[in-house]
């Protein structure tokens, strides 16, 4: 289930799919939001679980009926199947995934309940009972599945395929995936162990408290202010047209995360020393390895991938942040270029500086509509069947995502407050809940695509509203701004997220030798900055205030080394959209096709009908300089012709 985030480990019987959920379900602390007024607050729309799941609450004793007919059907899987695989593989699969379509239902809602109710308790302590309860039954009665699927002998496998061409045939891809992790595989009486005992010694537990304690943080901006949440307080900082402003919320926000640092740094211990001690017993080669498993997409073509972003990524960085500098001295008087203007809005042009939910409503579903009617019903149908939960309320988790939960879903939690960037994560949000319902067909067992392409309908989505919003543009400034925001998101997307990656690189690799402290990763953060934006005084004249970012990152702590994804994807989609802008005609049905396929191709097979190869090794740098290259040539284009820059 979208749930199985939150345990302990990835259960090796069910490692395929829940895999995939930790993907589909991982959340976007980037994304910043802006307070709006407690009235609009109010009427913003929740998500309607309880009308879709069909539980009266997360304490329903409906949830524990279910589960106690899952963990019969569990046991008499096992009993029928276990050693019986070489005979009875069809039997057994769809047996298995009768299991998975039930378990993700009780669990998908329990665990997107208690992502709006972190503050309760109660909650919290059903969720985790209810977990531990899972680890127990996929430890005790599914371990043997995946393991005796991964090691099928060949022959046995091709002869039943050969019987049931149609039948098993369709489950290919699954088997396949299942099947790539079996040099990696424990002992069956190993890795039940590891499940059962996860809820209980497993870095799960410490990785959910951080959450949890996560979401509690408050900030005042002054004396006497009234508290807020973190979210709230990055909007602050990033809506705000001054300086001193945005550099007071800049301060505000590390030194209440310095009094967080130590529950951050346990559980990124936990984190790096268990995928230390995994890689080694499983015996990954590199530290990358083990997610470039589960993504099908070889070491070779994610290091090329960051290559290119640490050379030519970096490159225009530094040129953007040296325009964006340029603009804001003019614009705002700007006299020091502190990290807290990094993310700051170009105050020109007459757009407004913020939206109600109507208001965003209606932008998303105008640019889906523009580009493929087929998106924008899927939008329409996920507004009015109340599956986002919308406002920024105390007590829910941060960021955004979009969980498929199968069978049920999508939804959508968001912290929306009114910023041009909400309106922008409503547009991505609603790109995975889109490919999700296309894919559903695939069943539960493929229709979530590989990480390489699991973000390509969500920036896409992105994309299409950008550029419907660009051309209606009234003027060269209203312009400028939109531009000089999309280049914001595009360096957030690809470099910071890199040099996310190499500050968990730096982690891990010294966690392999003892326990880091606090100081020690603050460090490597601080390392990791001056690699990607350069020393102080280069272009940013300040990284005051940003020693503890890095605790915020809940990335670093849910899906260790996930956060490349967001570079490989946004580097897609700015090559897809480059053929679709030379040809759009035949576009959309070749990209719907390619959303529909969920997990059935791999990214390679997936992009060929495109003309597009990720595994070239020119690939990321072309696609750098034709996605990012060409919205920074507008923009300085656009801020020479305006006199912002010489």
């Amino acid at each position: 289930a979208n749930a199985a985030r939150t345990l302990a480990r990835t259960t090796p019987a069910l490692r395929s799919a829940s895999a995939r959920r930790a993907v589909r379900a991982v959340r976007t602390m980037a994304v910043s939001t802006e307070p709006a007024a407690e009235a609009a607050k109010a009427t913003e729309p929740r998500w309607a679980l309880e009308h879709h799941f069909g539980y009266d609450s997360p304490q329903s004793n409906s949830i524990d009926k279910d589960l106690d007919a899952i963990e019969a059907q569990c046991k008499a899987l096992k009993a029928d199947f276990e050693g019986k695989m070489t005979t009875d593989l069809l039997a057994a699969i769809e047996a298995y995934e009768q299991i998975d379509i039930a378990l993700t239902k009780c669990l998908s809602y329990v665990s997107l309940a208690s992502d709006t109710a972190l503050d309760d308790d109660d909650a919290q302590k059903r969720k985790a009972s209810l977990f531990q309860r899972y680890s127990g039954i996929a430890g005790n009665e599914l371990t043997f599945f995946s393991l005796e699927l991964a090691d099928l002998p060949q022959e046995a496998l091709d002869a039943q395929l050969a019987a049931e061409p149609e039948k098993l045939g369709k489950y290919r891809a699954f088997i396949d995936e299942t099947r790539r992790s079996q040099p990696y595989n424990l002992s069956k009486s190993v890795e039940r162990a590891l499940t059962v005992r996860a809820p209980f010694a497993g870095k799960g537990k410490v990785v959910e408290f951080y959450g949890n304690e996560l979401s509690r943080l408050r900030f005042a901006e002054k004396e006497g202010a009234e508290s807020v949440n973190m979210e709230v307080l990055l909007a602050n900082m990033t809506s705000s047209k001054d300086a001193s402003t945005r550099a007071n919320c800049m301060r505000v926000l590390n030194d209440g995360l310095k009094s967080f640092e130590r529950v951050a740094a346990l559980s990124l211990n936990m984190v790096a020393g268990s995928w230390h001690v995994e890689n080694a017993e499983r015996g990954f080669k590199e530290l990358r390895s083990q997610r470039n498993l589960g993504n099908n997409v070889p070491d070779e073509v994610v290091d090329s991938l960051l290559g290119a972003v640490k050379t030519t990524g970096v490159d225009y960085c530094k040129r953007y942040y040296a325009l964006k500098k340029s603009i804001l001295k003019e614009t705002q008087g700007l006299e020091t270029f502190g990290w807290s203007d990094r993310n700051a809005a170009i105050d020109i042009g007459t757009a407004s500086d913020t939206y109600t939910w109507p208001e965003a409503v209606d932008i998303v579903r105008a640019g889906y509509e523009k580009f493929s009617p087929t998106m924008a019903g899927l939008f329409t149908q996920m507004v009015d069947e109340k599956r986002i939960d919308v406002p920024a309320a105390n007590g829910k988790r941060g960021g955004a995502y979009c969980s498929s939960a199968y069978g049920v879903g999508p939804f959508q939690l968001l912290n929306f407050t009114g910023t041009m960037r909400d309106v922008a994560t409503l547009a991505h949000e609603s790109g995975h809940g889109a490919h999700f319902m296309l894919s559903y067909k695939q069943g539960i067992l493929q229709f979530h695509p590989p990480l390489t392409l699991a973000e390509t309908a969500s920036i896409f989505g992105e994309m299409i509203v950008f550029r419907d919003l660009l051309a209606k543009a009234p003027s060269d400034e209203d312009r400028l701004a939109m531009l000089m925001g999309k280049i914001d998101d595009i360096i957030n997307s690809v470099v910071r997220q890199c040099g996310f990656d190499a500050f968990e690189e730096k982690v891990h690799s010294k966690r392999a030798a003892g326990t880091l402290t606090p100081d020690e990763m603050t460090k490597a953060w601080q390392e990791s900055m001056v690699e990607y934006y350069g020393e102080e005084g280069e272009v940013f004249d300040s990284y005051e205030n940003t020693s503890h970012l890095w605790t915020y990152v809940s990335h670093f702590h849910n899906v260790p080394f996930y956060v490349y994804s967001y570079a490989f994807a946004d580097l897609v989609v700015g090559s897809l959209y480059g053929v679709y802008a030379e040809q759009p005609e035949g576009f959309e049905e070749k990209l719907l096709d390619l959303l529909s396929a969920g997990g059935v191709k791999g990214f390679k097979e997936a992009l060929e009908p495109f003309g597009l190869d990720p595994s070239s090794d020119t690939f990321w740098k072309d696609s750098l300089d034709a996605h990012l290259g060409s919205l920074m040539e507008e923009a300085e284009a656009l801020s020479k012709k305006l006199g912002y820059t010489a």
